[in-house]
């Protein structure tokens, strides 16, 4: 077996899963990239290589069993094993639950939630035979607490979290880690991917942080696994309001919500 570490990035394209493929290449791991945009991800790929690191890329759209199954084949034929699984692939949408249709929650759910799952199981059926490995999902802050106008996507964010609490449960004193992460608002392409699939665009305030800052505590919990990682200092006292508080913490976080432009 290959002795260099090979983690498998979905999303890989652009934002957090481009910064955390960059970041783990670095620390020596060959990254399997993969995004449905394959013109993106070669271009990402390439860049690493040339960097010095390691990549491979596969085009993946993980709302497909057929797909995540073909990525998990494809990176164990690339490099000889899969020891990390970061499910990150997601898409956003914004609008009061009246105004949110049938379609827009089901895409929001198959791509969020369903290729979270279809994603981390297919990696954990791999995890159990080595009796080991690592997976990690990208949640959000908003799958700690909802924020107004965010229904469809806290709904599918708070899904992962159940999902992921849940496996790391299975998973406990096995050697296979699961660590939930929760970024807040991200400067990434999101809001123009929203724009895209949806013709939403929205503006809000609050605090916000870089992918690379994501990415860098995703690398410090490979480093040394723990079971959650809020990347922005503070943002775990969302969670803590949220259950300690929670009519206060809907008057904050309302002051956050984003609202179209």
């Amino acid at each position: 077996m290959n002795g260099v570490r090979t983690a498998v990035i979905t999303g890989a394209s652009s934002g957090i899963g481009e910064a955390c493929a960059r970041a783990f290449a670095r620390e020596g791991l060959h990254v399997v990239l993969a995004a449905r945009r394959a013109d993106r991800l070669a271009a990402v790929a390439s860049a690493i290589v040339q960097d010095g690191g390691a990549a491979t890329a596969i085009e993946c759209d993980v709302t497909s069993v057929t797909d995540v199954d073909r990525l998990v084949s494809g990176a164990l034929t690339a490099t000889g094993r899969l020891d990390v699984m970061v499910c990150n692939a997601g898409i956003g949408f914004n609008g009061l639950i009246d105004e949110t249709s049938d379609e827009a929650m089901r895409r929001v759910m198959d791509v969020n939630y369903f290729g979270t799952f279809h994603t981390a199981r297919a990696a954990v059926r791999h995890f159990r035979t080595m009796g080991r490995g690592h997976v990690f999902i990208v949640s959000s802050i908003v799958g700690r607490k909802g924020v107004a106008r965010m229904g469809a996507y806290a709904a599918s964010k708070f899904a992962q979290v159940g999902l992921g609490e849940s496996v790391r449960a299975e998973l406990a004193g096995t050697g296979i880690h699961c660590t939930l992460v929760y970024p807040i608002s991200t400067e990434t392409e999101f809001r123009s991917a929203m724009q895209r699939d949806f013709g939403l665009d929205v503006a809000g305030k609050g605090p916000r942080q870089q992918p690379e800052q994501v990415a860098d505590a995703m690398l410090r919990a490979l480093r040394r696994p723990r079971p959650d990682v809020y990347p922005y200092r503070g943002s775990r006292v969302v969670a803590v309001a949220s259950a300690l508080a929670p009519a206060l913490a809907d008057r904050v976080s309302a002051r956050f919500s984003r609202k179209p432009k």
